[in-house]
């Protein structure tokens, strides 16, 4: 049941296509969000939005590479076309390209970087002088448990996501005083394609579910609405003494 809990705050979700992003644009669309559906494929991100206004939300797509920052200033540029101001970013969009480390190419080192980290930078430089005319506003970078922990094959992957939970809680310091809030999320094994080509070098995606209650306690991969319920809880008023802060929603993986 819907309580408004981000009613009429303009909301971009970045990697809104798909997984987490997809979850997340509708569940703050359920909570009264007005929506920037931002993805890399304008197929994906028009189908979120059109399903958000199919329940009766408010949404629109919006193309773009993240990696460029000009396209992240356009970005933000037609969230305040739209809504008239920028309230939430989530910054979801992200690339796991996982390879055997002193394998792993130049391409995909510099894509991987290209689009967690400096992608996350450059939304949230482009969100903030609009949040600090506004007096308030909160960022949330959808990082991973690989940011804390590491696992096989994922040295350049774990590189970037640490990078998003530093670069987190400096912004959160920077702006503390100025009514902009920064969080990370943590996420485990989510069901999503974007590990479906980490599970192939363990052995298959069938093999990583049969035995994954050996690394993630809770015996099952997250679903991406259970981030979204969080991230949700970030954006809104009810986290506004959060700030800085980096949340594991992993299933119990770092408690071990």
């Amino acid at each position: 049941m819907s309580i408004g809990r981000v009613s009429g705050k303009a909301c971009i979700v970045t990697g809104a296509g798909s997984g987490i992003g997809a979850a997340t644009a509708v569940r703050l669309a359920e909570e009264g969000g007005r929506i920037v559906c931002a993805d890399l494929n304008r197929d994906s991100a028009k189908q979120t939005a059109d399903s958000i206004v199919a329940s009766g939300g408010q949404a629109i797509a919006f193309t773009v590479d993240v990696s460029d920052f000009a396209q992240c200033d356009a970005l933000i540029a037609e969230c305040i076309k739209e809504y008239a101001s920028v309230d939430v970013v989530v910054n979801s969009a992200g690339v796991n390209l996982p390879g055997v480390f002193h394998e792993v190419p130049n391409a995909i080192i510099d894509k991987t970087l290209d689009v967690n980290v400096k992608g996350t930078m450059y939304c949230c430089r482009a969100a903030i002088p609009h949040m600090l005319r506004q007096g308030s506003g909160s960022i949330v970078n959808i990082s991973s448990v690989n940011g804390l922990v590491s696992e096989p094959f994922l040295a350049v992957y774990s590189a970037s996501k640490g990078a998003v939970v530093m670069l987190t809680r400096g912004i959160a310091l920077d702006y503390a005083k100025q009514g902009i809030r920064c969080n990370a999320i943590c996420p485990g094994w989510v069901d999503t394609p974007i590990n479906h080509a980490h599970a192939k070098l363990l052995g298959g995606l069938e093999k990583v579910y049969a035995e994954i209650g050996n690394f993630q306690p809770i015996g099952r991969p997250g679903e991406s609405r259970e981030i979204a319920h969080l991230a949700l809880f970030l954006a809104s008023d009810e986290s506004s003494f959060i700030t800085g802060s980096i949340i594991s929603a992993d299933g119990g993986m770092t408690a071990q």
